[in-house]
């Protein structure tokens, strides 16, 4: 299996939209790895996950034929992780002659409401031929083609399920956990017995301390550290951190200096990481 990250930044970008600060300006500055769009991955070439609004851009930077995929994951509704208004594209007349005709998009109940309610407010008389809202539940496995997906409780808003996801293919096994802080106790409870190749996790506060929301890297040290100990990884699963805010205050190079030293990768717009 393998995974590329199309975008590694929190909601605002980096450099941030309307920013000026320093952080912001030396990334403007420096280019290459320190230029983060929109939270978004992809794995195998073929299963995406999630969808901002930075999609169009990433299917044009990396050469992505949007029109075969087939399967959409959605983590939870902030409008970085999922633009509905363009999942209406996928239909005539935007779209013609695509190799899938239909796209299947996964998420919970408030992805599902949002989703329809877009549909509805196209105006595309068969719309439900071409995009397919499912709501899936936590710790439910669910087939999405050749890949076993659980979602798994997130930590991030309080009145919605967020999910973070456990995608498993022929015996290898991705932990894919963004927006969280520090797994609920019941994401914990499920996870003892289930080892991953391959871990992705929150660190939109960078170098800082952060546990509930979001997290930084000692938090996502925490979690590796636990995960190491329940048997759920061992010294050969990848552990990645992705997902940055310019708040942060950190450069690509500083951040993969450090995360070095904890065991971690630090993902960048295109990076893939093969396991």
């Amino acid at each position: 299996m393998k995974i590329q990250y199309l975008g590694t930044a929190a909601a605002e970008g980096w450099p941030a939209l309307f920013c000026k600060c320093e952080s912001c300006e030396k990334a403007r500055k420096l280019g290459g790895e320190n230029i983060r769009t929109r939270s978004q991955s992809i794995v195998d070439d073929k299963l995406l996950l999630d969808m901002p609004a930075d999609t169009y851009f990433h299917a044009l930077n990396y050469g992505i034929d949007f029109s075969s995929l087939q399967n959409i994951l959605i983590t939870h509704s902030h409008e970085d992780h999922f633009y509905p208004l363009d999942m209406i594209l996928k239909a005539p007349p935007y779209a013609q002659e695509g190799a899938v005709k239909n796209i299947n998009v996964y998420g919970n109940n408030v992805i599902v409401k949002m989703l329809k309610e877009a549909m509805s407010l196209s105006g595309i008389p068969k719309i439900r031929d071409y995009i397919t809202p499912i709501q899936v539940e936590p710790f439910v496995p669910f087939d999405v083609g050749e890949y076993k997906v659980t979602a798994l409780l997130a930590d991030h808003i309080p009145n919605e399920k967020c999910y973070i996801y456990s995608i498993e293919k022929n015996g290898k096994r991705l932990l894919y956990a963004h927006d969280t802080g520090v797994f609920p106790e019941k994401t914990w409870a499920y996870l003892p017995g289930i080892k991953f190749d391959a871990v992705s996790l929150d660190c939109t506060f960078g170098l800082g301390y952060n546990e509930r929301g979001h997290m930084g890297l000692p938090n996502a040290d925490d979690v590796k550290q636990r995960m190491l100990r329940e048997g759920c990884a061992d010294s050969k699963t990848k552990f990645i951190i992705n997902h940055f805010s310019h708040n942060a205050n950190k450069t690509h190079g500083e951040l993969s200096d450090s995360a070095e030293k904890f065991g971690f990768l630090t993902a960048y717009d295109g990076m893939t990481v093969d396991f």
